[in-house]
Order: structure tokens, then sequence, then C-alpha cells
């Protein structure tokens, strides 16, 4: 059995040295649900193991008006999915989380750690584009800000550098009259990839008749997750009728860019991108006029 060096820093100062410092490859360990799979099968060859979970700050989970959302990368989902505020303002996100895998492994599991795989058929990574979240890194230079559009950046890639720590998720406050929803296509009624997903984020004027800005956000239909401009132009000064559905299903079709595998053809992977971008914005737009 190949040696494994294993550390739980109790802060985060000491858990960006033990990366920083590790020879060879570093597993960074919150859930684990991913990362000991990944081991076991021989995908990666972990020479140090840095456990996260004792670590205040990659804990928190508050929300403030003003400031909104703060999710620590270390939160499992579950405990995401229990925490009313969420639930309330960013029902995409907990949507996006209450899918990944079991209720035991959401005990577990972290939007962190889903992230950090770099899958773009993870469930939480649309959401957190569609809602505009930051994802704040930390590592020997210092602390910066990512957009959560720019995170991801390849099949198992992120933008972290080498010793940097994905520390939190910041997303801001919802607007008035503002909602989300998120939906995955996959061939079991639970516990799988996805073939597609989108989520959806729109806002409506004080009347609660017209759009005044959207977000359309597809996964597994490309390389990385894909926020869709033109289909949340699409929407903008609409009434979001059939029309204006379809027109942004279109723009989701045309800019999806999936693969043939397993799991799903082209073809159909497209035509879905625009049922579940219709279906997402149907979600989210009866949220937002308070259904």
């Amino acid at each position: 059995m190949k040696p494994l060096e294993f550390s739980a820093p109790s802060s985060l100062d000491e858990a960006i040295k033990a990366i920083a410092g590790g020879g060879g490859e570093v597993g960074i360990l919150a859930g684990g649900t991913d990362l000991i799979i990944q081991m076991r099968s021989g995908r990666r060859r972990v020479g140090q193991m840095v456990d996260i979970k004792k670590i205040p700050e990659l804990n928190v989970l508050s929300y403030d008006g003003s400031k909104g959302l703060r999710l620590g990368a270390a939160v499992a989902c579950d405990t995401l999915g229990a925490y009313a505020p969420a639930k309330q303002h960013y029902p995409a996100l907990v949507e996006g989380a209450e899918l990944i895998g079991s209720t035991q492994i959401q005990s577990r599991a972290s939007v962190g750690g889903n992230v950090c795989n770099g899958s773009p058929a993870a469930d939480t990574i649309c959401a957190l584009i569609a809602l505009e979240a930051t994802c704040v890194v930390q590592g020997p230079d210092g602390k910066r800000e990512i957009p959560a559009k720019d995170f991801m950046t390849g099949p198992g890639q992120t933008a972290l550098k080498p010793g940097e720590l994905l520390v939190e998720f910041q997303v801001p406050p919802p607007a008035a009259n503002s909602s989300s929803g998120y939906l995955r296509f996959i061939p079991r009624n639970e516990m799988d990839i996805a073939v597609v997903s989108a989520a959806a984020a729109i806002t409506l004027d004080a009347g609660k008749q017209t759009c005044t800005a959207a977000h359309i956000v597809l996964g597994a239909a490309a390389p990385t997750p894909l926020l869709v401009e033109a289909a949340g132009k699409a929407l903008v000064g609409t009434s979001l009728d059939a029309a204006a559905l379809e027109a942004a299903a279109e723009a989701s079709r045309a800019a999806a860019k999936p693969i043939t595998d397993m799991r799903g053809t082209v073809e159909y992977r497209k035509h879905m991108a625009g049922v579940l971008t219709k279906r997402a914005i149907a979600m989210a737009l009866q949220r937002a006029k308070g259904g």
C-alpha cells in the first residue's frame, strides 16, 4: 500500500500551508464522496490528504438581506437543503444540492466538493452561475474572488492555482420579484448523472408582468457549464409567453456543444437543452409570481 500523509488542520492558514507544502498530489477531504471513489478506482493517486471539515471559515452558512448568502465550501448538501433562507431565496441552488446522490451521500457531500470536481454535469454549478455567485479562494498569495461562471475551465479542471483552496461561495441577495429553478434529465429516477441540466433565474417588474433580467445556464451540454446569454436576452422585455420561451429554448439548443456518450447523443442532448430551458423558466416564473 502506498503511504498516505493525513492532516486535519483547524484553521484556514494551517490548511493552506499543508496544501502548499504537500509533496505529490494533495487530496482535499470535505465529504469525501468523490475523492475516496477516485482513489479506490485509481483515477487519483494522492500522496497527502488534508481534512478541511473542522475549519470554521469553510463551514459558514449565513444569510443577510443586504449581503446575500454565504456558503462555506465544506457545508454538507443536506445542511444547505434544511436552511430556510436558502430554500426561500435560492431554490435552484437547493434543488441542485438535493439531487447529489442519496440521502446518505447528501449528509456528507458538499457544494464546494461538487464544484471543485470540475464536472460540467455537476448539479450545483448551474444555479451558482445563474444566481451570479462568486467563489472566494485563498492560497499562499492571499485571497481572491472568481465569478462562478469562470470557475470551471474544462472537464475536471478549475481556476484554482496550485496551493489554493475554495473557501466559500457568496451569492448576492435576490432582487424583488425574482426566483430561480433547476432541473436535470437522467435515465433513472434518482442517483444518476445528468444527461442535460438547466438552471434559470429571472426577475420581473413591479407588476410581475414583464421580465427585466434573466440568466439561463446549461449543464452537461459543453466542456464546462454554459451561460447562454442569448437565452436570457430573449426573455428580457417579454411577458415570458410561449414565443419568448421558445426563443430562449432555441438559443439554448444553438449554444449547446455536447458530446455523444452512453447517456445520450449530441442530437438528443440539444433537444433536451431546449426542453429543460423552457421548464426551468416556467418554474422560476411561477415562484417569482408567488406560486
